[in-house]
């Protein structure tokens, strides 16, 4: 428990409320890979077309993404506690039913219940979209001169769940069967959700006013927050999106964050299809992409704090369009991995950058730029994998599966500029409201008011850009 001098303390604390959006993440955050590991087997039950697989493999991602803009947003009105709650729930019923499913009709009665697998798919990839429920919250318990370093764990511990899970899940369906391994999914995810619901708790600011108590910048620097909320949803997403660099950031995260998703989800069955390998080698290899990346994002975030950040990206991109280069071009399994491994290091690095730079351009609506950036930029986990289904689909030759990694260098070419359009957008100075050049006015928030940033002299070393 936190208390000031003044009195009135609040519950919790940063290092707490971190360790609790991580956990909640990392069990969430696994349902990219619902369907994306023993894609190929309902491939093979259901006479599915490739891009029939990678919609099913990409399926999750999609109320993964959309489901981050209204429940990131809603974190800048009531903290992130009930939020992430509510989407944990709808992962847990969506994996429940996937399983009852399952044990009914596979592998026989799945005939027409293609749609079925899509909506339960659907279901279960609200546990994806805590993630920007927990930057939100995460963002609002430390100062912005701090947030790469937490932000960075959150996001990359948080981001290890689906790379086990594909790894794990093709093991536990050999030894144990599909409908055990997908009950045992939920069983730890049902752990995971009431761990969350009994320890976590909001960041000060929502907790004095859910106590009707005055909120001002003052008042909560004395508990270490910094940053204040707009107090509404809505203003929240409103705001975010008058600013340009929102939507920088959109299509930044898009390649890099929306690639990740896509290439987890894809994986298993490029592996299957383009090289044959069994389906828990296939797993392997997705989890070696998988873990890696997510790895990466945790020193990434700390070097964010002290980078340039122009020349960061760039690079980045660059290192992103020469691992897909060397998938498009290998000749074997083993070369295809190692350019996997090179997407990797370049996706996670990017992704710790972009959440960086979001408090720094969009400082008083971070709840609202969470939702944009993380909402709309996964989007590329559900989009992406379909196209490359397609490419997949549609070419001859030897290697058509490889081929379908040109989508990332469509991806790189379009991103490179908007780097130099990024740079060009001056982010606002601390006291200032982003995008004015005015002071902030009040200082002081309450639910459905407007807030500012924090006050001038605090969290000013954000990064070079």
């Amino acid at each position: 428990m936190l208390e000031p001098s003044g009195g009135g303390g609040v519950r919790g604390g940063p290092r707490a409320a971190l360790v609790l959006a991580t956990v909640g993440f990392f069990g969430g955050f696994a349902g990219v890979s619902v369907f994306g590991p023993l894609v190929p087997k309902f491939v093979q039950a259901m006479h599915l077309s490739p891009l029939e697989g990678g919609l099913l493999a990409a399926i999750a991602n999609l109320t993964g993404s959309l489901l981050r803009i209204p429940f990131g947003a809603w974190v800048d009105a009531i903290g992130g506690k009930r939020p992430f709650l509510i989407l944990l729930a709808l992962a847990l019923t969506g994996i429940l039913g996937t399983a009852a499913l399952v044990d009914v009709a596979y592998p026989a009665r799945l005939g027409g219940l293609y749609p079925v697998l899509l909506l339960l798919g659907l279901l279960s990839g609200a546990g994806i979209a805590t993630f920007s429920v927990g930057i939100g919250q995460v963002s609002y318990w430390f100062p912005r001169s701090q947030q790469g370093g937490p932000l960075g764990i959150y996001a990359g511990i948080g981001n290890l769940g689906p790379g086990l899970f594909a790894g794990i899940l093709p093991v536990l369906v050999i030894r144990w069967g599909m409908v055990p391994a997908y009950l045992a999914w939920a069983g730890f995810l049902a752990i995971i959700l009431l761990i969350y619901a009994l320890w976590q708790h909001d960041a000060p600011s929502f907790q004095l006013a859910a106590r009707g108590e005055r909120v001002t910048a003052a008042r909560v620097a004395a508990y270490g927050q910094e940053l204040l909320p707009v107090g509404s949803a809505r203003e929240g997403l409103e705001r975010a999106a008058r600013r340009p660099a929102t939507w920088a950031l959109v299509t930044l995260y898009f390649t890099s964050f929306g690639g990740f998703l896509a290439l987890t989800a894809w994986l298993p069955s490029f592996w299957h299809a383009a090289y044959h390998l069994p389906l828990e080698t296939a797993g392997l290899y997705t989890l070696v992409y998988s873990v890696l990346t997510s790895l990466v994002r945790v020193p990434g975030g700390v070097l964010a704090d002290r980078l340039s950040i122009r020349y960061a990206l760039t690079v980045n991109l660059l290192v992103i369009g020469v691992g897909a280069t060397v998938v498009m071009l290998a000749g074997s399994a083993g070369i295809a991995l190692g350019g996997t491994v090179v997407l990797a290091v370049g996706m996670g690095l990017q992704n710790a950058i972009v959440f960086k730079l979001a408090p720094r351009y969009v400082p008083d609506a971070m709840g609202g730029a969470a939702g944009w950036v993380g909402g709309l930029g996964a989007l590329g986990g559900f989009l992406i994998p379909p196209l490359m289904g397609y490419l997949a689909g549609s070419r001859g030759g030897g290697h058509p599966y490889q081929m379908s990694f040109a989508v990332f260098l469509v991806l790189v070419l379009l991103n490179l500029g908007v780097v130099v359009w990024l740079g060009r957008l001056a982010p606002p100075a601390p006291g200032e409201e982003a995008g004015t050049g005015r002071r902030a006015a009040g200082g002081e928030w309450a639910p459905g008011g407007s807030g500012g940033p924090a006050p001038a002299g605090k969290g000013t070393d954000y990064g070079r850009y």
